[in-house]
């Protein structure tokens, strides 16, 4: 059993698939604060406050697994959650007809353990048709992800090539960490 300490309904959807034991604590951590440019660095940073956070909230009884994820542009630029739908729209036209790379990092805490993984998944995408583009801004879908992508989703059509894990891009590597939760 683990702590997710995430609200992720995705992540909790990869670890339930994964056949892993968890509760879901959501934490608290504005990752906005950061004044970091870099993608990976910025990952790497977000999670670990998130750990911190949730270490100090709800202690090791039960290990801890946090999580963050962001996604590198075409020029290496962190896409960031889009406030709007008029920032969602810059984004994706920013996504259609290039690569990126979403970004994600895990930490997994235990007394004896901690476990920190970064991984990269790299999209090639098709450019975007304007009438699904304009759907998917209306829809609203984009809220709350990194990039205003999905890739399980509006994305995925459009998705030309891949290299790296379906679950980073989803937001938690499953099957890098499945060795260190023991499940």
């Amino acid at each position: 059993m683990i702590r997710l300490c995430s609200s992720s309904e995705t992540r909790a959807k990869l670890l339930r698939e994964a056949g892993i034991a968890f509760i879901q604590s959501p934490v608290d951590f504005d990752e906005e604060r950061l004044a970091i440019d870099d993608a990976r660095t910025f990952v790497y940073h977000a999670a670990k406050g998130k750990l911190e956070a949730a270490r100090e909230r709800y202690g090791l009884e039960i290990p801890i697994l946090v999580a963050d994820t962001v996604v590198a542009g075409p020029a290496g630029e962190i896409l960031r959650k889009a406030a709007d739908p008029e920032e969602a729209e810059r984004i994706l036209r920013l996504l259609s007809g290039n690569e990126i790379a979403i970004l994600s990092c895990a930490w997994l805490l235990r007394e004896r353990l901690s476990f920190v993984d970064l991984s990269a998944t790299h999209y090639r995408f098709a450019p975007f048709d304007e009438e699904d583009l304009e759907r998917y801004i209306a829809g609203g879908e984009w809220r709350g992800k990194a990039g205003a992508c999905m890739v399980e989703g509006f994305c995925k059509p459009y998705i030309r090539d891949v290299r790296g894990l379906e679950s980073t891009a989803m937001g938690l590597q499953v099957e890098v960490l499945r060795p260190w939760i023991g499940a």
